[in-house]
């Protein structure tokens, strides 16, 4: 029997923001073992110029403020994100504002881009820690008066001390934050943001650049963000977001809650986008699939559908904080079992362009 599977009952009897908060006490204080740090040679493999041990991460949204980056990545994850980090702290929304959903094995935020700020995040990120790759996510001000603006900020100042950076312009919990995914505005955030990206040491060697997109699109909106991206020369997609959608058979009563939708009901949807956007980027920019991942089978299933990487949080608060070891141990079974050599051979099999 795990420590988790111990736990797990009485952390489920504790408010969902306040549990997540002791987790994260934790992991500060040591208080889980590192898993295993050597990762099967199959499931090495390099997307936007960077090596990855594993194509498991940790998605944006546990570690707000890389308070915890080290341990983390002693959880047997590939690489970790963390975030989102806006310029100057920021409470968020009132609480209550993280529902369970246990019965869908889900899990309702309106967060609101809570956290500690750029001086903070710095900090932890510049602080000394394991080998590993770690992300960085950015976010924008509830109140700034240039968004755009707030995200160079925030390259400027992370990108130095990141393995590569995301731009999340698609919380449903930050007021207009969304309408940064239209085409013109698309193409002014990438634009000033690859202009600040060349001026940030070590000049010549530009930091990944990725952007994160809502699973909640028109057609339209997928072409364009496919063309802007393409135009940009964007390293990398993460699909997706949460969801403001609420799918018929959710069964919790807290399915009406006001927030972004995560876990098992996203699955479907995150996945349908991200075999679009694979086809409406002519798979010319690496993609990462997020949104419903909780087992290695939803892992590979994301690699043939066209993920190069992949990501999950909210599993990790139904499954225990050594999912990642579960799931890299079973992918690199399947991989193997259909004859795969590398992660990179077995990306887009399922959905040939």
């Amino acid at each position: 029997m795990s420590l988790y599977s111990v736990l797990s009952p009485l952390l489920f009897t504790l408010d969902a923001e306040k549990a997540h908060k002791l987790s994260i006490m934790g992991l500060k204080m040591g208080v889980l073992k590192s898993a295993p740090s050597t990762h099967d040679p199959v499931l090495q493999t390099s997307v936007f110029g960077l090596s990855f041990p594993s194509p498991i991460g940790l998605s944006a949204g546990y570690d707000k403020n890389g308070d915890v980056l080290d341990a983390l990545l002693g959880l047997g994850f590939g690489f970790v994100e963390a975030g989102s980090v806006t310029p100057k702290p920021q409470p968020g929304n009132p609480k209550p504002r993280v529902f369970r959903l246990r019965e869908d094995k889900a899990v309702i935020n309106r967060l609101g881009f809570n956290n500690e700020g750029l001086d903070v995040a710095a900090s932890n990120f510049a602080a000394p820690r394991r080998a590993g790759i770690v992300g960085a996510n950015l976010g924008a001000n509830k109140e700034s008066e240039d968004r755009i603006g707030d995200y160079v900020t925030g390259l400027k100042r992370l990108a130095p001390l990141a393995d590569y950076v995301t731009v999340n312009i698609s919380s449903p919990n930050t007021p207009g934050l969304r309408a940064l995914q239209g085409k013109g505005e698309l193409e002014d955030l990438l634009g000033r943001l690859m202009q600040a990206r060349q001026d940030i040491p070590p000049v010549g060697k530009p930091v990944p650049l990725l952007l994160k997109i809502a699973p909640d699109l028109t057609d339209e909106d997928k072409s364009d963000i496919a063309e802007v991206a393409l135009q940009s020369k964007l390293d990398g997609l993460i699909i997706s977001n949460t969801t403001i959608t609420r799918p018929d058979d959710l069964r919790n009563h807290q399915r009406t809650e006001v927030g972004g939708l995560s876990g098992r009901p996203l699955k479907a949807l995150s996945l349908n986008l991200l075999k679009d956007m694979r086809i409406a980027t002519a798979g010319e920019i690496p993609l990462v699939g997020v949104g419903g991942i909780s087992s290695a089978e939803d892992a590979y299933e994301r690699i043939l559908a066209g993920a190069s990487l992949v990501q999950f949080y909210s599993a990790m608060v139904y499954e225990g904080p050594y999912l990642a070891v579960k799931m890299a141990e079973g992918l690199a079974g399947l991989l193997r079992a259909d004859g795969y050599k590398s992660v990179a051979d077995a990306v887009g099999a399922g959905n040939p362009l």
